[in-house]
């Protein structure tokens, strides 16, 4: 089993765009977006869901009012100013205390100080995940609630359903689709993977991202092999990328052009290798069949 994730140093690359060409270019494959704060692979590949599950990525700290004696200890050790005192509930004297779920960041010592084991830790769902059939083959992909934290922890729970999944239906394949950039997130989808492809473009900022993302896939010692997308609109910055990849120690597998036919296979909810103009298929194409040769060659 072999697991190729597609990543890229900034947002706005094409990455999504080009893994899901190569998805089906792969013909059968798990596929699984990563991407777990803005996922969208399934709008271009189309999806039937299967299963939902919630996802717990933390727990909360609550107070139950009836047992709350208004010490103000948990206040008082609260670090996050997220307890706040408000009036006594059935109109006693003393006041009582509640938690601003919002500044919480459930570290459990409001409940560790309590004397009259007024507060509880109960854990919050901050997102959903999905087992989805596509024409591709199964597709795990999450959806992380606006705001909630520990995305890297759903990344790795994606992660992990998309191996059972490739046990489940013996695919040797797994085509990841990363977020951008080099956080958390990122770090929890390259972890341990056969390889990764970094798609790029030709700009100040994408080679400078290009940087910090092959620097981050080298620490981890994973091959990385570096696409040029749109490379056309400069030519002069494609070759400057490409020799940075090369002393970064990636390999330049491919080139894309720009063309509009992307942005129409977008509207139409499509791929472009499915929908594109041929020197981009062509391109998609010969960029899928050294990447394929790379991630399966035998060692020795």
């Amino acid at each position: 089993m072999k697991e190729l994730v597609i990543v890229s140093g900034k947002g706005g690359t094409g990455k999504t765009s080009i893994a899901a060409s190569l998805a089906v270019l792969a013909g059968r494959a798990v596929l699984a977006d990563c991407d777990v704060d803005a996922p969208n692979l399934a709008l271009v590949l189309g999806t039937q869901t299967e299963h939902t599950q919630p996802f717990s990525g933390g727990v909360e700290a609550r107070i139950e009012p009836d047992r709350c004696t208004a010490c103000g200890r948990c206040a008082e050790a609260c670090r996050f100013d997220a307890i706040r005192s408000e009036g006594s509930p059935n109109g006693g004297s003393g006041a009582t205390y509640r938690v601003d779920a919002l500044a919480c960041e459930g570290c459990g010592v409001c409940e560790l100080v309590c004397p009259s084991d007024a507060v509880t830790l109960t854990e919050v769902q901050t997102g959903q995940w999905f087992i989805s059939r596509t024409a591709q083959g199964p597709m795990v992909h999450a959806r992380l609630r606006p705001a909630a934290e520990n995305s890297g922890k759903l990344v790795s729970l994606v992660r992990r359903e998309a191996r059972s999944q490739a046990a489940k239906h013996g695919l040797e394949l797994i085509l990841v689709d990363g977020p951008p950039g080099i956080g958390c997130p990122v770090i929890a989808s390259i972890n341990s993977a056969d390889g990764a492809l970094v798609v790029t473009e030709p700009s100040r900022s994408g080679l400078h991202d290009l940087k910090r993302i092959c620097e981050l896939t080298a620490h981890f010692r994973i091959p990385t092999w570096v696409c040029v997308n749109k490379f056309d609109l400069s030519e002069n910055l494609t070759g400057l990328i490409e020799r940075e990849a090369e002393q970064l120690g990636a390999r330049t597998v491919g080139r894309i052009s720009y063309s509009p036919s992307v942005t129409a296979a977008q509207l139409a909810g499509t791929t472009v290798v499915e929908r594109g103009d041929g020197c981009v298929v062509k391109q998609t194409e010969a960029l899928w069949s050294v990447v394929r040769e790379a991630l399966f060659e035998k060692p020795g």
